[in-house]
C-alpha cells in the first residue's frame, strides 16, 4: 500500500468516526407514545413526534429532563423536569459546560465559549440544584441545550430566588413538576440591549418564564392532581438588568395568561376541567 493511499485511507476511518459519535437523524419515522416521566403531565409542544413538520424544533428526552429544542435559535424553546426529594443529595457543582452531544449533527453546535464576553449568563432551564443526587445527574444540566442567554441580574436573582424555593418546597415534603424557557427577541444585559449573541447563533429571549405545580409527595400523580391541595405558580419575567430589586413575585401571571403569550399547552394530559382550575 503506497504511503498516500495510507495517508488518504486514514483520514477517511477518523471522518467515519467522528461522524458515528452523534445522531444524524432529525425527522424520526415514528412519534413518541409515552410521555416521559420528567413531563408527565405533558409536554407544551411536540405532543405527537419528536421534530417538528417544519424543522424548528427538535424533541430530546433525557433522563433528568426533556426539552424542545430550536436549532434555528440555538436555546430550547421549553425544558421540562420533575423535582422530587431523592433529586437532591450532597453531588457537587460539576461546571463542566459543553456542546449537547445527543443532538443531530446538522444543527449547528453551541459552545461555552458562545457566550463569552456577550453580557449574557449561561443561564441554566433544568437547574444544577435541582439534580444534586449524583455527579452525573448534576452534569447533564451543563450541556448548552439546557442553556439561555439570560441578563445576570435575572440569573443571579429573581430566576434563583425562585429555584430556591422550590427546593425548599421539595425539602418539606412536595414534589413539583416544573417547565422553563423564554421567549420574543432582544434582551439587556450588561452590556447592554442585544437580540443575538455569537455572530447570530444563539437568539436572546425577550422574557424568561417558568411554570411549577407543587403537590404533596406521592404516587399516581396525574390523578391526583384533581384532589390533592396544589400550589401552582406562572411568572413571566423580563430578560434585563432592571430586574434587580424586584421580587419574583411581581412577575407572576395565570397560567393561561402564559398559553396565550407562548402559544404553549401546559398540563396538557390533565383533564381539561382540571386543567381550567388550575390554570385561571
Amino acid at each position: 500500500m503506497s504511503k498516500s493511499y495510507s495517508f488518504t485511507a486514514t483520514i477517511a476511518l477518523i471522518l467515519l468516526v467522528a461522524s458515528c459519535g452523534r445522531k444524524t437523524v432529525v425527522n424520526p419515522s415514528k412519534p413518541s407514545s409515552k410521555l416521559s416521566t420528567q413531563a408527565i403531565l405533558g409536554y407544551p409542544s411536540l405532543t405527537t413526534g419528536n421534530a417538528s413538520a417544519d424543522g424548528s424544533e427538535y424533541l430530546l428526552v433525557k433522563p433528568q429532563y426533556v426539552l424542545s429544542y430550536q436549532p434555528l435559535k440555538g436555546i430550547a424553546r421549553w425544558v421540562g423536569w420533575h423535582l422530587q426529594t431523592s433529586d437532591l443529595g450532597s453531588a457537587d457543582r460539576q461546571d463542566d459546560f459543553r456542546p449537547d452531544e445527543d443532538l443531530p449533527r446538522n444543527f449547528t453546535m453551541i459552545k461555552p465559549t458562545d457566550y463569552t464576553n456577550s453580557g449574557f449568563d449561561r443561564g441554566h432551564l433544568c437547574p444544577s440544584g435541582d439534580r444534586t443526587a449524583t455527579a452525573s445527574d448534576n452534569s447533564a444540566t451543563f450541556v448548552m441545550s439546557n442553556m439561555i442567554p439570560q441578563a445576570p441580574s435575572l440569573n443571579r436573582g429573581i430566576w434563583s430566588d425562585l429555584e430556591d424555593y422550590c427546593r425548599t418546597k421539595v425539602k418539606r415534603g412536595s414534589e413539583a413538576y416544573i417547565y422553563a424557557g423564554g421567549y420574543g427577541e432582544g434582551g439587556k444585559g450588561s452590556n447592554g440591549s442585544a437580540n443575538t449573541i455569537a455572530s447570530g447563533k444563539v437568539s436572546v429571549p425577550n422574557r424568561c418564564w417558568k411554570v411549577i405545580l407543587i403537590m404533596p409527595q406521592g404516587d399516581n400523580d396525574v390523578s391526583r392532581v384533581s384532589t390533592e391541595k396544589v400550589e401552582v405558580i406562572a411568572v413571566n419575567m423580563p430578560n434585563s438588568q432592571d430586574v434587580a430589586g424586584t421580587s419574583w413575585r411581581k412577575w407572576q401571571v395565570t397560567v393561561r395568561e402564559l398559553e396565550r403569550t407562548t402559544g404553549l399547552d401546559f398540563f396538557s394530559e390533565l383533564p381539561q376541567s382540571v386543567q381550567d382550575k388550575i390554570e385561571n
